[in-house]
């Protein structure tokens, strides 16, 4: 029996980089989908993952917000009553992984909503994994109100932080976006979205 030949050395560089890809999850690793939400589920979006309502409730705040899914829609509802000195807010939050882990969604510009603003204030924030003091990139929605659906583009590179060292986006460590309904003194916000995705 002829004893197996010696590895080259190219070959051996071939499989410790397969190797190391393997263990990185590299190899496996789907592409992050333009396509983030068409509303089409009850309750996930169209990665799989179950959508989130958070209020400021968590920060001593007293807004509320229901949201309900219909023909291909979601519409988002509530009152904004935000603690004093403080700005009330309701976030619906689409997140990108089960786990909160980075998703990379460098090869695109930003965001894309197709959305109809029936009262209030909204903007959109690209959550990333680098920000730990929810100070998230976002920017204000400007919406005409006019009961029709429009297509809102939010590119990565006009997104801000709030109150923390104005940083870029950076847009390989995306876990969630949320839009988000505020406002400094009581009122009712009510939006509706058809579609959320990256463009």
């Amino acid at each position: 029996m002829k004893s197996p030949k010696p590895l080259s050395f190219v070959a051996l560089k071939s499989v410790a980089l397969a190797t190391a890809l393997v263990l990185s999850g590299s190899v496996f690793a789907d592409a992050l989908p333009p396509l983030v939400d068409s509303f089409d589920d009850a309750t996930n979006n169209d990665l799989g993952l179950p959508r989130q309502l958070m209020t400021d409730s968590v920060a001593g705040g007293q807004s509320t917000a229901t949201h309900s899914v219909d023909a291909g829609v979601v519409v988002v509802k509530g009152d904004i009553t935000p603690a004093r000195g403080q700005l009330g807010w309701a976030s619906f939050v689409l997140p990108l992984d089960g786990q909160g882990q980075p998703q990379d969604a460098d090869a695109y510009e930003g965001v894309l909503l197709k959305v109809k603003l029936n009262k209030g204030n909204l903007s959109v924030s690209v959550n990333s994994t680098e920000v730990t003091n929810f100070d998230f990139h976002a920017s204000p929605v400007t919406v005409t109100n006019d009961g029709e659906f429009h297509e809102v583009k939010v590119p990565f590179d006009s997104l801000k932080r709030a109150w923390s060292e104005q940083t870029p986006l950076n847009a390989a460590t995306v876990n969630a976006i949320s839009i988000v309904a505020y406002g400094v003194q009581p009122e009712s916000f009510n939006f509706v979205l058809d579609e959320v995705s990256f463009y």
